[in-house]
């Protein structure tokens, strides 16, 4: 038994704690991204604290696990396909929707490949996963009724099978076409064309209703896979899944498989490298070889997913009680609870009002999010201008000419400002320079000051250099921002 180190990608730049781009290899096979200490809590700080974050330039931070060689029965690929995809008109939403469910049922994904609207590029992708023992896949996309919509001809071919027509299945695309009067207009006969090609099956394959026009297919093959052909609309490819699930070709590859165990932490404040290092401490006493450990930064937070086959949940609970001892202060979910879904909670009986500049209104976006949002948000106030701030929220005018419109001092007359104006219990003040102009040397592209006051006089503040693009800088300010309102709501000493 052995541990295998694997090094992937991780989002967009999503390093908020880490300073340089020195990366280093660790002795027992854990890579870490060096990193500087967080923005931290300036209430209490002297006067001109500024801790820096990182600046843009540095890579994507790395995300590694630790897998056991113990793989799973079931291995899975999913193919997504569509040229408008590769060519970035849109973004893919079926792969990580699928990747994720299958991984619910046990099964481990190893393969999620994009490829355009050309059968050969397609036939190529489904005998490569084919040769490499997959047992199931999914694709997505090219079941439509035009002439590059191929996928049940592609994987017909890969099954050695013909297409045959699915009268049936003609009888009920008929029947929706029928429904749909905006085709009146269209010549009939092209229609039936179309709903003709879309009723045609490789032969064997089971079909799966239709939730638009087109239907989708189970096809088992001899001696290899079975192959899983969804439609490209999101909506329409998750409607028709529990169907999918449901044939018996598809029940039998998920007879075989084990549906995992898994937990999942959040921590915000504290380097990736930090984890890394705290993981080679634990291993070398408790031996991690059955768990899946993936660390990943997501939106400014480090967030460690735990995955393991039954059997061992007392290494992975012991795991994450030594994360909680040495990382307690960091530590703000062990439950998969999201800051989102813990604000709307300590909310709840509260109101709070909202004062932003920099960030435009993204704050109260974020936070209204959920429904019932309107039992603790009372509102909130976009003050970009000087004048906005001091007409809406009461900012003095001398403060801001004395201290500037982005400063501590600033952001906390917004806070008061916003708590007044919407007699509310909690106020939160953002303002900052979010670039990519503006910027002096005092205060750079990135320097953001946020303030969170209470009704019974507790005050958090922060200040920090915030790292990334424009829109980067504003989403990460939110974040920090909803990390003081928890800390205030959670222990407002």
């Amino acid at each position: 038994m052995y541990l295998l180190l694997k090094v992937t990608l991780c989002g967009i730049l999503d390093a908020l704690y880490t300073r340089t781009s020195r990366n280093y290899l660790h002795k027992r096979g854990l890579v870490a991204l060096n990193a500087t200490d967080p923005p931290r809590d300036v209430s209490s700080a002297s006067p001109g604290a500024r801790p820096r974050l990182p600046t843009a330039g540095m890579p994507a931070p790395l995300a590694w696990r630790l897998v056991s060689n113990n793989g799973p029965e079931v291995r899975a690929g999913i193919v997504v396909t569509g040229t408008e995809l590769l060519g970035g008109q849109i973004t893919d939403r079926n792969g990580p929707w699928l990747a994720e469910r299958l991984g619910e049922l046990g099964l481990e994904v190893a393969y999620l490949i994009c490829v355009g609207d050309r059968p050969t590029d397609l036939a190529a992708a489904l005998r490569f996963l084919a040769d490499q023992g997959i047992g199931l896949i999914v694709t997505s996309g090219g079941l439509g009724p035009t002439a590059d919509d191929l996928t049940a001809e592609v994987v017909a071919g890969l099954a050695g099978v013909e297409l045959e027509l699915d009268e049936t299945m003609e009888r009920q695309i008929a029947a929706i076409l029928a429904r749909l009067r905006g085709l009146a207009r269209f010549d009939p006969e092209a229609l039936r064309a179309a709903n003709r090609k879309q009723a045609l099956k490789p032969r064997g394959a089971r079909a799966l209703p239709p939730v638009g026009t087109a239907p989708g297919l189970v096809v088992p093959v001899d001696g290899g896979p079975t192959v899983i052909v969804l439609p490209g609309p999101p909506p329409e490819l998750q409607a028709m899944w529990p169907a999918a699930l449901a044939t018996p070709a598809v029940r039998a590859i998920l007879a075989r498989t084990t549906p995992f165990e898994s937990a999942q932490l959040r921590l915000f404040g504290l380097p990736e490298s930090q984890i890394a290092a705290t993981l080679q401490e634990v291993s070398a006493a408790l031996d991690l070889t059955p768990l899946e450990i993936t660390t990943c930064l997501r939106r400014a937070e480090l967030v460690i997913d735990i995955r393991h086959r039954p059997g061992a949940e007392a290494i992975r609970d012991a795991l994450i009680e030594q994360l909680r001892a040495r990382h307690a202060r960091y530590l703000f979910s062990t439950d998969g609870t999201s800051l989102d879904d813990q604000l709307a909670e300590l909310l709840r009986g509260r109101r709070i009002g909202l004062a932003e500049s920099c960030t435009g209104g993204l704050l109260a976006a974020r936070l209204t999010e959920r429904p019932g949002a309107s039992d603790y948000v009372a509102g909130g106030v976009v003050a970009y201008s000087n004048r906005a701030k001091t007409t809406l929220l009461g900012v003095p005018a001398p403060l801001i000419e004395q201290h500037g419109a982005v400063s501590p001092e600033v952001a906390r007359a917004m806070a008061e400002g916003a708590r007044d104006r919407f007699s509310a219990d909690v106020g939160a003040g953002i303002t900052g320079v979010a670039g990519p102009g503006g910027g002096t040397d005092a205060k750079p592209v990135g320097y953001v000051c946020i303030c969170v006051t209470t009704s019974d006089g507790a005050v958090r503040a922060s200040e920090a250099v915030v790292p990334g693009n424009r829109a980067e800088i504003r989403d990460r300010s939110v974040t920090v921002a909803m990390h003081l309102l928890r800390r205030v709501l959670t222990d407002p000493a």
